[in-house]
């Protein structure tokens, strides 16, 4: 990527002035190793855990199929991920068990987050008021982070109405979330009744918790996704000699309570939706979700401005078929065992950058270390470990940067992507509009920024 021009002095202060507060600092944790190629026998070397560990959702997908024959991979990951009764998501919570976040990893993370959105929130004209969304906030690491920087820069922010608010459909993260960012000192039922809870948080910024996005209040707003895409549901198709099929889950007849992929014997409506006509690779993964969701972000920002950063594994339309699960931080057969491991799958940019197109401009998707060296992560480590008291704190400060930035870990597996108002990156012409100015401010994290 070649390197903008650097930031003005405005934006440059506020990044020297963030990245070196003096903080705690967070045990660092390995995530498990990015996934091998899928296959529909035992998965090489993962953990498959035998089927009587997987109760209620084998038995009830084994039932269904039965009855109504194949399913699609995306109704296979709902039932798995979301099942009411037996859903890794909604009977363990799903965070921390069987992978970590870059959040867990290290606070400058969540830091660098942070000064993100402060960066645009200036660039973009310092609205009088902003709500930061984030949607799927696991823990609320992440937002901790983010607060506590606003905190540090409360005299900047004096005069804009900040608020928070949380997209989560699980009540058990919802609480560890309440708990982490609130103290637990929140509202159940509020008046406002899109929310079903509230709270202020320790720092005197008020929080709401909503089931979908589409029940955060409309307004100036920045939205924030980091490892939420990956586990929406995916539709698989491959292509053969008699054109593109779609991979279904099915019993296997040799093993009577085990799945197994097949082929649809013919074309399905989600075969004719979802394959581009110019598509070239041989195995494709599509997530109508995602989709749907960046549609409906760029449509608010499109309305109200603000901007959505994104982070999460993906690619640019170049990879086929990474569909995978974790448990216990082990790679785990995507078919053993429904309802025990967490499933994921890369992010396909490139279909997102399409969904957008028309509403908002994109950037990236750009590596994570990439965006990180951008955003200043080597000064902040220098000033953290410059406050380091003992060795461990030291050793621990080194491991967890490494976590982020080596590229054989999650320096090169995650990326970041932004959707931003058409007026933020193109100015207009001066045929179009002689008065304007120019240069346009430039956007924090995708491009080099002199800090000097």
């Amino acid at each position: 990527m070649q390197p903008i021009m650097p930031p003005p002095p405005a934006c440059r202060a506020l990044l020297a002035t963030a990245l070196g507060l003096a903080g705690r600092h967070r045990l660092p944790c390995h995530r498990a190793p990015l996934a091998a190629r899928l296959s529909s026998g035992a998965g090489g070397e993962v953990e498959a855990a035998g089927s009587g560990e997987a109760g209620g959702v084998l038995r009830h997908l084994l039932l269904k199929l039965r009855a109504t024959g194949p399913v699609t991979v995306a109704e296979y990951m709902r039932e798995a991920l979301t099942n009411p009764g037996q859903g890794y998501y909604t009977r363990r919570g799903g965070v921390g068990e069987d992978f970590i976040t870059s959040p867990e990893i290290s606070q400058i993370f969540g830091e660098l987050i942070g000064i993100w959105y402060i960066s645009e929130w200036m660039a973009m004209g310092k609205q009088n008021a902003f709500q930061l969304v984030e949607l799927g906030p696991g823990m609320g690491t992440l937002t901790g982070d983010i607060l506590r920087v606003f905190n540090q820069l409360a005299s900047l922010l004096s005069k804009c109405d900040v608020s928070i608010h949380l997209v989560e459909v699980s009540p058990k993260l919802s609480a560890i979330q309440a708990e982490m960012l609130t103290g637990g000192k929140v509202q159940s039922n509020p008046e406002n009744k899109s929310a079903y809870m509230k709270g202020i948080s320790k720092t005197g910024i008020p929080i709401y918790w909503y089931r979908d996005i589409q029940d955060v209040p409309q307004g100036y707003s920045f939205y924030l996704a980091h490892e939420f895409l990956d586990a929406l549901p995916i539709h698989k198709f491959q292509r053969t000699e008699k054109g593109w099929h779609e991979v279904l889950v099915d019993i296997d007849p040799e093993v009577p309570d085990q799945l197994r992929f097949v082929l649809s014997p013919s074309r399905t409506p989600a075969t004719e939706n979802f394959i581009q006509p110019e598509e070239t690779r041989d195995h494709v993964e599509v997530c109508p979700e995602a989709g749907v969701l960046i549609q409906r972000l760029a449509c608010r920002i499109e309305k109200d401005g603000g901007a959505a950063l994104i982070a999460d594994y993906g690619h640019d339309g170049t990879k086929t078929d990474t569909f995978r699960g974790f448990r216990n931080h082990k790679l785990h057969d995507v078919l053993k065992a429904p309802g025990t491991a967490d499933l994921t799958a890369d992010v396909d940019f490139s279909y997102l950058r399409k969904m957008a197109e028309g509403r908002t401009a994109t950037l990236g998707p750009i590596k994570q270390r990439e965006f990180l060296k951008n955003m200043g992560i080597d000064l902040r480590l220098q000033v953290l470990l410059q406050h380091s008291r003992d060795s461990a704190t030291h050793e621990q400060l080194l491991h967890s940067f490494d976590m982020l930035m080596n590229p054989k870990k999650m320096g090169d597996c995650f990326h970041f992507f932004a959707l931003l108002p058409h007026h933020r990156v193109v100015r207009p012409t001066k045929k179009d509009n002689p008065q304007s100015k120019s240069p346009l401010p430039p956007v924090a994290g995708f491009g080099e920024l002199s800090l000097k």
